[in-house]
């Protein structure tokens, strides 16, 4: 293990100072403070939903114009790739036949 993985696990609470072990010891109470900390199903779907509220969704014309410049920006690449590939298709051809 080498000073970087050992800082990375120091920081991550899963070695000690001196290089040992942090291993954490959890208790019955421990462990049922957590579980109780965590968000329930309808909490988190609720707060899912209020935060969908505040996104800013593009209107129909924007869809469209976004749409319409991602399809010509790759019909564009795909005409450019096509055409490098052929052409030098030709000349590695053209190269090894004389």
């Amino acid at each position: 293990m080498n000073r970087e993985q050992k800082r990375l696990m120091q920081r991550q609470g899963q070695l000690g100072t001196e290089g040992t072990s942090a291993r954490r010891t959890t208790s019955a109470q421990d462990l049922q403070r957590r579980r109780a900390e965590r968000t329930h199903t309808g909490q988190f779907v609720r707060e899912v939903r209020e935060e969908m509220r505040q996104v800013a969704w593009p209107k129909r014309p924007e869809v469209i114009n976004y749409t319409s410049i991602v399809f010509g920006v790759l019909v564009f690449m795909t005409a450019l790739i096509f055409g490098l590939g052929a052409g030098f298709s030709r000349f590695v051809t053209f190269f090894f036949q004389r």
